[in-house]
């Protein structure tokens, strides 16, 4: 199993910005050179928690501070950018990373960025959809594109000046494109078949509980099996929200504090969720009534936290329920404390990792 990095960090409203954003940059970096595979940034435009308004400019920051972990968007919130931009932007990322590069989509679930964006009371998934055909269809065609759809209609026919370059739009270096990926938000996602049937691969997000997240791997087959490809569990991301520190202790008053970053995360999403009609999504079963849904419950069952021997006990329980996959996405959470943030990466990676392999009998 692998071990990968996925932050859509959650900060403290009165923490300086500047702070937040070096902070979530030495995590990378840090992810790097502990020998993460992958890590993924999400962005949001109108949160002053959740502060990254731009995944691919963040992850334009680290090229030259990083030299081996793959980076991805986590995601592209696709209705609220010009398919145009996304596809040029993208394309020059692909180029700057050398091919390091891992395009995630999605339709965005921030309500708020898609008011301002203006498509609160629109279909966002129809529009996600037509978002990534257009980008895939500028990557793989010529100019002048002439692409029309419901939401854009993109071409440079009147403009377009092939002797001086003019109404070109960069391709990626990856060809036919960066691998695609999708994270998956919802109990038995349909997104999730369709994603795998377009050779997409799922990432699980770290706010599902664990039968919801094991409902992922069937319908990721079911996808496969409709194109004839091969369902492999190496493809299939599953994020996780883990504290490891040196004794038990440290770590039990760092993930449980009322004021600590972990049970902030969880109270950020618990009540946006639960504004949003979407407490579903924290339930242990679909029978399950609203008020049987609590904080407590929520964060008992989604952080994982203490010694690397007891944390990797409890992460070999956890892909022994969900079933087998390929990497582990280590949730990134605010530094409150930036010493045990980082150690608790570092235990994550040189003593809890080789644990879990051990026992997965994996190398």
């Amino acid at each position: 199993m692998k071990l990968g990095f996925f932050t859509m960090p959650i900060h403290p409203l009165e923490k300086e910005w500047r702070q937040s954003l070096r902070e979530d940059r030495e995590a990378f970096i840090l992810a790097d050179e502990l020998g993460f595979t992958e890590g993924y940034v999400g962005e949001h435009i109108t949160d002053r928690a959740e502060n990254i308004t731009s995944c691919a400019m963040f992850i334009a920051s680290l090229v030259d501070a990083t030299k081996s972990i793959k980076l991805g968007t986590g995601t592209v919130n696709l209705p609220n950018a010009h398919p145009a931009a996304v596809a040029a932007q993208i394309a020059m990322l692909d180029h700057m990373l050398d091919g390091r590069f891992l395009f995630g989509i999605s339709p965005g679930g921030l309500l708020s960025d898609a008011e301002i964006f203006g498509n609160l009371d629109a279909d966002r998934n129809a529009m996600s959809l037509e978002a990534i055909n257009q980008v895939l269809a500028i990557w793989s065609g010529d100019p002048p594109y002439n692409l029309k759809g419901k939401f854009w209609d993109i071409s440079v026919a009147r403009q377009f000046i092939p002797e001086l370059g003019q109404g070109f739009v960069a391709r990626p270096l990856q060809r036919p494109h960066p691998p695609i990926v999708v994270t998956a938000v919802a109990p038995f996602s349909k997104g999730v078949t369709e994603a795998a049937a377009r050779g997409w691969d799922p990432i699980s997000a770290n706010f599902l509980m664990p039968q919801w997240v094991k409902s992922h791997w069937p319908k990721y087959k079911e996808g496969c099996e409709r194109v004839g490809r091969r369902a492999d569990p190496a493809n299939w991301r599953v994020a996780r929200s883990i504290f490891v520190a040196d004794d038990e202790k440290t770590a039990k008053a760092y993930a449980t504090d009322p004021n600590g970053p972990y049970r902030y995360y969880y109270s950020q999403l618990f009540t946006k969720l639960k504004m949003n009609g979407r407490i579903e999504l924290f339930k242990t079963r679909r029978d399950q009534p609203d008020d049987e849904v609590t904080l407590d419950t929520v964060c008992d069952q989604l952080i994982t936290y203490g010694t690397p021997d007891k944390v990797a006990d409890e992460l070999i329980k956890y892909a022994q329920t969900v079933g087998d996959f390929g990497t582990l996405l280590y949730a990134g959470k605010d530094w409150a404390d930036r010493e045990l943030g980082r150690r608790s990466m570092i235990l994550m990676a040189e003593k809890v990792m080789p644990k879990v392999n051990a026992a997965l009998g994996r190398r």
